[in-house]
């Protein structure tokens, strides 16, 4: 029996940071609208797939999934064990903010089942989370990690964002030094990505701020990878980085290209070789949840290049290409770009070991160029 991914976007916040572009509402009436649809679309899957697959993993992601009542969250968590086979323990994680969380409510959502958390720090100085309007500070941040820490959870990670607008390469590493002073396991590091229609978007175009080069960026980005590595943090995907034993299984499955699939608004799923994606806000969700017991926007069947691209990209960006793998997808590949694997090796872009081809913590920074060169 095959394992599947399954991912539910909980799209509620109490309010809209200025540089996401994650389906999100600040509204809250709409819940028990959200959870009624999310049902039948568990009903609808789950008779469509409970026979050959199982739950490898739950993520619970958002928007701000912490929002939900811990007694809700388990709801959706039994019922999914209903619906579909579980041979062992998954990984559960659930994304959360520290403004939204205390130890008792910690407590209850570790008695619900959840064994992973996911905390939205970002920053661990406070001038900066004034400015990207989050709704906690570095105190609480640190507070809610130690309390998580209490109350029984073992595999922690920790969201940080790097190159924000004035971040001077001392106030970064400053944040790294902090991340790693407290009883996590992982941390996520993202560069501050400028999305169309954000509010951050919206101050550069209005001359408001300006955001720094990509050398700059591409300097902090080295100074984490050279900093987390000291400190016995295994990079095993471009931004996250975990110690021996607490790598993410549920983003795994997104990175070895297998199956996943997406509960909620705006969710995404690839099962099957097919992809789709659910429609985004919550109200044309909720309709096509009446209408079809489903709320597929667009789908497409992949073709054999559309799964190389991806199976390499995939690759490439966390801990190698699986050879073996990628020949039963295409087996030309590796003929086709033999020549230039063999240049990027030699110049330490990346390594050819038995059966894997990965990048080098010379060639992570430079992933997105490096896979424009290969032929498909």
């Amino acid at each position: 029996m095959k394992k599947f991914a399954c991912y539910i976007h909980v799209p509620f916040c109490y309010h809209k940071c200025i540089y996401c572009d994650f389906y999100s509402i600040i509204k809250h009436d709409g819940i028990n609208d959200y959870l009624v649809s999310l049902y039948k679309e568990i009903d609808f899957y789950a008779e469509k797939y409970n026979k050959d697959y199982s739950i490898g993993t739950i993520f619970f992601g958002g928007g701000t999934p912490s929002i939900l009542e811990p007694k809700l969250l388990g709801d959706i968590i039994n019922y999914l064990f209903k619906k579909f086979h579980s041979t062992f323990e998954p990984e559960i994680t659930i994304e959360a903010n520290p403004g939204t969380l205390n130890k008792d409510k910690l407590t209850e959502i570790k008695n619900i089942g959840v064994n992973r958390l996911s905390i939205g720090v970002q920053s661990f100085e406070n001038d900066d989370l004034r400015y990207l309007t989050r709704i906690h500070t570095a105190e609480q941040a640190k507070e809610m990690i130690f309390a998580a820490k209490e109350v029984g959870f073992n595999n922690i990670n920790l969201d940080l964002i790097f190159n924000l607008p004035k971040q001077t390469k001392e106030k970064w590493e400053y944040n790294l030094k902090e991340a790693i002073s407290l009883p996590i396991n992982h941390i996520s590091c993202y560069s501050l990505i400028v999305e169309p229609g954000t509010i951050l978007n919206k101050q550069i175009l209005d001359g408001k701020i300006k955001i720094n080069d990509e050398d700059y960026d591409a300097d902090l980005y080295e100074r984490t990878i050279e900093f987390l590595t000291e400190k016995e943090f295994i990079q095993y995907e471009v931004s996250n980085f975990a110690k021996k034993g607490y790598q993410c299984e549920h983003n795994k499955y997104y990175w070895e290209y297998n199956d996943y699939l997406g509960l909620g608004p705006s969710a995404h799923s690839f099962m099957d070789g097919i992809r789709w994606n659910n429609f985004t806000a919550l109200n044309f969700y909720t309709s096509a949840i009446n209408k079809n017991l489903h709320a597929v926007m667009s789908s497409e069947k992949l073709t054999d290049k559309q799964k190389t691209e991806e199976f390499v990209l995939m690759g490439l960006r966390s801990t190698g290409i699986n050879i073996r793998r990628l020949e039963l997808i295409n087996n030309e590949w590796l003929n086709k770009n033999k020549r230039l694997l063999r240049i990027m090796e030699k110049d330490g872009y990346l390594k050819m070991e038995g059966y894997k081809i990965s990048l080098t913590s010379k060639g992570f920074p430079l992933c997105d160029e490096i896979l424009l060169l290969f032929e498909y």
